[in-house]
């Protein structure tokens, strides 16, 4: 549990005021702060307003509904998302990892569930280590968690950040998904699931193609993904 002293900040955004409730109160008692809001401008405006940890995000708002209000927020801010989606709803879980979500959980869930999931990514968002890895012309900062290619910014989630992190300090070798997902999702992959090769996408995009014109990040079926060194640098 966070100490009373490092208690982080979680925004909710649900329209569903007793699942609401409930998780206010379950995830202050696990020692989170929490802020409740029921639409999703109202939450757009907050998140962006204030400063919070981390968004817990449903999918079905009125007025404004998730999809957009995580699209407005990536527009201005890497804040840790994690999206609520209805359970057997597998494209409002894709469509939410390729709008820049970190993670999602289907309804219902356990509280509990949540809260780890919030723990995981909010791990990954705070500077830990320090020291820089570098990859032919892309370098990644540990300490300032900055990521830069050709001596350009990159903004990435912690998602994004953590599975770049973890194939950087393996260039040229093959990085299993399950072990990019224990480290960038701190849990399994479960079956047919795809937010590592989602991760893996939005990255792709962000980085763009090599000089060659190759893919700088590749897969290799059945096992994982590779970073490949650029040798412009």
């Amino acid at each position: 549990m966070p100490s009373m002293e490092t208690r982080q900040s979680i925004l909710i955004v649900d329209d569903d005021r007793e699942l609401g409730q409930m998780l206010a109160e379950y995830l202050g008692a696990d020692g989170w702060r929490v802020e409740v809001v029921h639409e999703g401008r109202t939450g757009l405006n907050a998140a962006l307003e204030d400063t919070f940890d981390a968004m817990v995000l449903d999918v079905m708002l009125p007025g404004m509904n998730g999809f957009e209000v995580l699209r407005a927020l990536r527009a201005r801010s890497t804040m840790p998302v994690i999206m609520l989606t209805a359970r057997g709803e597998e494209t409002d879980r894709i469509v939410g990892l390729e709008l820049g979500a970190d993670d999602y959980l289907p309804k219902p869930f356990n509280p509990r569930e949540l809260s780890a999931r919030l723990r995981a990514i909010l791990r990954r968002a705070r500077p830990g280590l320090e020291g820089r890895l570098s990859a032919g012309s892309l370098t990644l900062e540990h300490a300032s968690r900055q990521v830069s290619l050709d001596g350009e910014s990159i903004d990435l989630t912690a998602a994004e950040f953590a599975v770049l992190e973890k194939l950087m300090e393996n260039p040229g070798e093959v990085v299993h998904k399950e072990l990019l997902a224990r480290h960038a999702l701190g849990r399994e992959l479960q079956p047919f699931e795809r937010s590592i090769d989602t991760h893996v996408s939005r990255l792709r995009g962000k980085l763009g193609p090599m000089a060659n014109g190759e893919a700088r990040i590749q897969a290799v079926r059945g096992r994982g993904y590779v970073l490949i060194e650029d040798d412009r640098a």
